[in-house]
């Protein structure tokens, strides 16, 4: 079982364009709406690949019930803890040449009783479970400290967890020492205090980074695939050439798949293969769509494992 934790989901409504440019029209050639966030993504995936997977998250007002009522349509089962305000609404609009621009609200003000109640759904969500994966944003009123807080419960559970967020959350939780942490390359950026431009600042992150105290980093880089710092060593995940469509959800079909492969068989490195196929394989999508466990093996095969040392 992988529980996903979303604490900041959304209703993504996605806008596919003719053509991004400044100051210029574009005309739009589709609109889709789903449930969004990177937890509820996690979850997909896992279960699209024939995974066991729970989902947590809020849900309050109107886009809150839009938000449930396609979770329903989805197949896998979720727990929604019920919040005052309205959870957020997103826009993505991205063109044919895989253009994207993300618009995001910061989501909804939740006050202390309602993160205690999510904990503890969180808490009793954990028995029988093999993962915890702490994904995405939090939203306004809730304590940086909450994923660190969850790590360290989770541990005491043996339950193995994933922490795939950015700032505070991000630094906080890594001092908690968990078992994976998987920053895009903005996001490493943002805690190592500097730019990744090259292959050597990718290396030096991934290991940087697992100094301050995960046991595993998976640092994913876009079209260059990925960056695994291990026990064993540093090693790069490098994806075949593909016409990319639409980045949009690839990160989070990696990190997910990561965490899939990895209860199947706990090879970290092997694991890194097949989020990359993943994420390289999702990318060849429009919109945003999450390959499947067979669109995903025909990459699988042809991502290069390197070994940095």
């Amino acid at each position: 079982m992988i529980v996903t934790l979303t604490v900041n989901p959304a209703i993504d409504r996605i806008l596919s364009v003719d053509r991004l440019a400044f100051e210029d029209r574009a005309y739009i050639n589709s609109s889709r709406e789903s449930a969004g966030g990177r937890g509820i993504n996690a979850s997909h995936v896992i279960h699209s690949f024939g995974g066991k997977t729970l989902a947590i998250l809020i849900s309050g007002g109107a886009t809150g019930k839009r938000l449930e009522e396609h979770l329903k349509g989805y197949g896998f089962p979720f727990r929604a803890v019920p919040v005052q305000n309205r959870i957020r609404t997103n826009l993505t609009v991205t063109d044919k040449q895989g253009l994207t621009v993300n618009l995001n609200e910061a989501g909804p003000v939740l006050t202390k009783a309602e993160v205690s109640r999510l904990e503890k759904v969180v808490r009793e969500s954990l028995d029988g479970a093999d993962w915890l994966l702490l994904c995405g944003s939090l939203p306004p009123g809730v304590p940086t400290s909450l994923y660190a807080r969850l790590i360290a419960l989770a541990r005491a559970r043996h339950v193995k967890t994933m922490l795939h967020a950015d700032g505070n959350a991000l630094r906080e939780g890594i001092e908690e020492r968990p078992t994976v942490v998987t920053p895009n390359q903005q996001e490493a950026a943002r805690l190592v205090g500097g730019t990744l431009l090259t292959r050597t600042h990718y290396l030096e992150a991934a290991a940087g980074i697992r100094s301050m105290g995960p046991e595993m980093v998976v640092l994913s880089v876009g079209s260059r695939g990925a960056v695994g710092a291990f026990a064993t060593g540093t090693v790069e995940a490098i994806p075949p050439r593909v016409d990319a469509v639409s980045p949009i959800g690839a990160g989070d079909a990696l990190t997910a798949v990561y965490a899939w492969a990895m209860t199947r068989k706990p090879d970290p490195v092997d694991a890194l293969r097949w989020g990359v196929a993943a994420g390289t394989a999702s990318a060849q999508l429009p919109g945003m769509n999450f390959a499947n466990l067979s669109q995903t093996q025909e990459i699988y095969s042809q991502v290069e494992i390197r070994r940095a040392d």
